[in-house]
């Protein structure tokens, strides 16, 4: 099995476990990155609150809602972007090592490498993956309506009608054809931003860690603790940086109400910045940002760890295989 393989495989796997813990947060985040409505920002829930407000009015299954295709575009998007990545790094580890030869350099792939290696493999992931992000952001978005439009609470535990993978799609593409499940792929893309800053933050404090370990001359390792926290402290920084590109991407990607002020209505991603800028004023670009800190810091951290135990446990196991074929 390949070094890109079974990080594809961990990447897959620590996603879905991340995804499983902070889905909630990440529903209710989605929300308030969707919500135009100025009477609400008057009067402004917390995010325990606003969690209790869904379960209350719609149940426990819409802090849920949209978790199966969300589970898939964890597992499709973690596996490619991972797989990439450790494609490209090595091919950039190998160019580093060429250019140490001929004299140039120390081996070690640069920060500006690193940016680029994850950069590239950020867009492949994001032009393979945005519609499964479209569908799941219709589920997550969807409430149950009155014929007033308002949301009606829940009586005598019925719960809201079905809305699934199927009428989300179907929704899709009845507003905007095939084109429309790669709705926000411009400011997806611009977001590769988002996981190129927080791998260069996250190999940099990783790098410099281990130097300091061998300049102490400890054997000590680097624990799941430790990589628990570096990976946090790489996501905050990136998500601070790139939180207005993931407030319009999910403006784009949610359902267009027909009839309703053209103001809340968006043609396209330059539409959506002029038109959130003119109506909502810059603090608009960064609702619901401290539910996606927390969301996304602890998913980070979690991916982070989870990740790197599977890997060495696959690599334990695979040279412990080794080791039998060669003694046999």
């Amino acid at each position: 099995m390949s070094d890109a393989l079974i990080n594809g495989l961990a990447g897959a796997g620590g996603g879905i476990i991340a995804q499983l813990i902070t889905y909630p947060l990440q529903t209710v985040n989605t929300r308030q990155q969707t919500d135009r409505d100025p009477k609400k920002e008057k009067k402004k829930a917390g995010t325990v609150e606003q969690m209790y407000q869904v379960v209350q009015h719609e149940g426990w299954g819409r802090l849920y809602g949209g978790l199966t295709p969300s589970l898939v575009g964890t597992a499709c998007s973690q596996g490619v972007y991972y797989y990439f990545y450790q494609i490209f790094r090595s091919k950039a580890e190998a160019t580093a090592l060429r250019r140490k030869k001929e004299g140039a350099g120390d081996g070690s792939v640069g920060m500006l490498s690193s940016l680029m290696v994850a950069a590239m493999s950020g867009c492949v992931n994001v032009l393979l993956t945005n519609p499964i992000w479209v569908v799941v952001t219709r589920m997550q978005t969807h409430t149950k309506k009155s014929p007033s439009n308002k949301v009606e609470p829940i009586v005598g535990g019925n719960e809201p009608p079905p809305f699934g993978t199927s009428n989300a799609v179907q929704e899709v593409f009845d507003e905007a054809g095939v084109w429309g499940f790669w709705k926000g792929v411009f400011p997806t893309l611009v977001m590769v931003s988002n996981p190129s800053i927080q791998f260069m933050l996250y190999e940099t404090l990783l790098k410099n860690l281990k130097q300091r370990r061998a300049l102490s001359n400890s054997n000590k390792g680097v624990t799941a603790l430790e990589v628990f926290l570096l990976g946090a402290l790489a996501k905050l920084g990136a998500t601070v940086v790139t939180y207005p590109l993931l407030v319009v991407k999910s403006r784009l990607q949610a359902k267009q109400v027909i009839g309703v002020d053209k103001k809340h209505q968006y043609k396209g991603t330059l539409d959506a910045i002029l038109k959130m800028i003119r109506y909502e004023g810059f603090h608009g670009f960064y609702k619901g940002m401290s539910t996606k800190i927390v969301q996304s810091v602890l998913a980070a951290a979690v991916l982070f760890m989870v990740k790197e135990e599977l890997v060495n446990g696959a690599r334990w196991l695979l040279l412990k295989e080794a080791a039998k074929s060669k003694l046999s």
